[in-house]
């Protein structure tokens, strides 16, 4: 049994002071002091103590990439990012060969709920190959296919969200079988998809949308596009808060369109997260990453270096939002979208002992997953 002392608790309503947390691999209480004395103490020394934050949305960080052959790569992707507070997360695939994206699956399910010492593998988020050409980004068009079930039939127990064009679905058939057939998540991205598609396909099960307002259709007073569709039904919307995809004003109008349960904060980064400045690849493309900015040599971005506590720093800094609830949309909202808020994305009794810690700029001091420190910053 261990218990963090000394530390502000961040609940989803609220901000806990003069409290305790008691976990074992899960949260035992919270309580106002320890009356055990076989308890291993953590000194918070007045830090945040927050539920682990979920990226549903990477590709790389630390010079290792999703797509990467060796099957060490998703691990290292997990062991880096532990520093930044995640906990767990979605390694995510790129339009690719098909062995390319089969060998990624085939590694992804192998680290799947593994004990390696980094963030919890949850599943994959298979990002492309069914995609629109004209907003395929840092795609490449050379390996872009159709929506077909038979692609991923085999990894239905891996995929946990697919990244797709609902306009390339003919009459939505892949769409439907998705839905009727595994419990994978649909997202819209990388789409030309109208206003009326792009509802369609959320009427027939679509939940999520990848990267508001990055490659997709933008918002027009005669077409609303897929960013009207986004901003006018109940989907579940990833932002891209480096202050660089998107303008930082725009956070609250999100926040206000969507509320506070449908945003959720994802990094997109690339194996040059947590990287210095230099040349990298991504999905077989040069990248360069220069002052925190990925781009292709033909200037499209590239993903991010962001990392994801400094992505609920962001977002927290330009909105009217407390730091709990800005935590939220790196946690409990990215639970619940991929339906694991039963287990993950909150600090509450029988829940997984998820838990990080960081001060008031969203450094991350310590990480642990299911009560196991995967991470250790802090001075003793």
């Amino acid at each position: 049994m261990k218990a963090i002392i000394n530390g502000k608790i961040l609940t989803k309503d609220k901000i806990l002071e003069n409290k305790v947390l008691l976990f074992d691999k899960e949260v035992v209480d919270i309580c106002d002091e320890i009356d055990n004395e076989n308890v291993e103490i953590i000194d918070a020394k007045n830090l945040y103590i927050s539920p682990g934050l979920i990226d549903i949305h990477i590709h790389g960080s630390n010079n290792y990439d999703t797509m990467d052959k060796t099957d060490i790569a998703v691990e290292e992707i997990g062991k880096s990012i532990a520093k930044t507070g995640v906990t767990s997360f979605l390694p995510t695939t790129m339009t690719m060969s098909k062995d390319n994206i089969y060998n990624a699956l085939d590694n992804i399910r192998h680290s799947m709920n593994k004990n390696y010492g980094g963030a919890q593998v949850l599943g994959a988020h298979l990002e492309g190959p069914f995609i629109n050409s004209k907003y395929k980004g840092a795609q490449s068009d050379k390996y872009i296919l159709q929506p077909n079930f038979s692609f991923i039939k085999n990894y239905t127990d891996v995929i946990k969200i697919i990244s797709y064009s609902p306009e390339t679905d003919v009459n939505l058939q892949f769409t439907k079988k998705i839905k009727e057939n595994s419990n994978i998540i649909l997202s819209i991205a990388h789409t030309n998809a109208t206003y009326d598609e792009s509802i369609r396909a959320i009427e027939n099960g679509v939940s999520h949308i990848t990267h508001l307002f990055n490659a997709m259709t933008p918002l027009n007073h005669r077409e609303l596009g897929v960013v009207g569709a986004a901003l006018t039904s109940n989907v579940y919307c990833e932002i891209i808060c480096d202050n660089i995809h998107i303008n930082s004003n725009l956070y609250q109008f999100v926040l206000k369109n969507k509320g506070k349960d449908k945003v959720i904060l994802i990094t997109d980064s690339m194996r040059a997260g947590c990287m210095p400045n230099g040349k990298y690849d991504l999905g077989g493309q040069e990248v360069f990453v220069n002052n925190g900015v990925a781009r292709l040599s033909s200037g499209n971005l590239a993903g991010s270096v962001l990392t994801l506590n400094k992505a609920v720093y962001n977002f927290m800094k330009n909105t009217n939002l407390t730091i709990n609830e800005a935590i939220n949309l790196a946690s409990i909202n990215p639970a619940k979208s991929i339906n694991i808020s039963d287990t993950k994305g909150s600090l509450e009794i029988n829940k997984d002992a998820d838990i990080s810690l960081f001060d008031e700029e969203m450094n991350c001091y310590m990480s642990i997953l299911r009560g196991e420190i995967i991470y250790n910053n802090l001075t003793k």
